[in-house]
């Protein structure tokens, strides 16, 4: 019963590693980025941050989402135990 819910934990947790990968990296990022440099070249007095600040938003969106992706989905392949099951060779 305990592996049941750890592999049912697993799979839950690589699926929202996914999801939450795909919307910070994507839209927050990425998305948000670009529309944020657009308001900056609009406004009145153009600062220079709020276009820094874009741009990074923008280059650096796909990093954001794997770490975020990539944290979740570790975890959630740890609790379904794939790889070593922790069995030692007699000497």
């Amino acid at each position: 019963m305990e592996t049941t819910l750890k592999k049912i934990l697993g799979i839950i947790s690589i699926i929202f590693g996914i999801v939450s990968g795909l919307y910070v990296g994507l839209w927050w990022a990425f998305i948000g980025g670009i529309i944020q440099l657009v308001d900056a070249f609009n406004s009145s007095p153009i600062v220079g941050k709020d276009i820094a600040v874009g741009f990074a938003r923008v280059f650096l969106a796909t990093t954001v989402g794997e770490l975020i992706a990539g944290l979740f989905i570790m975890a959630g392949i740890t609790l379904i135990g794939f790889g070593f099951k922790g069995k030692r060779r007699s000497r």
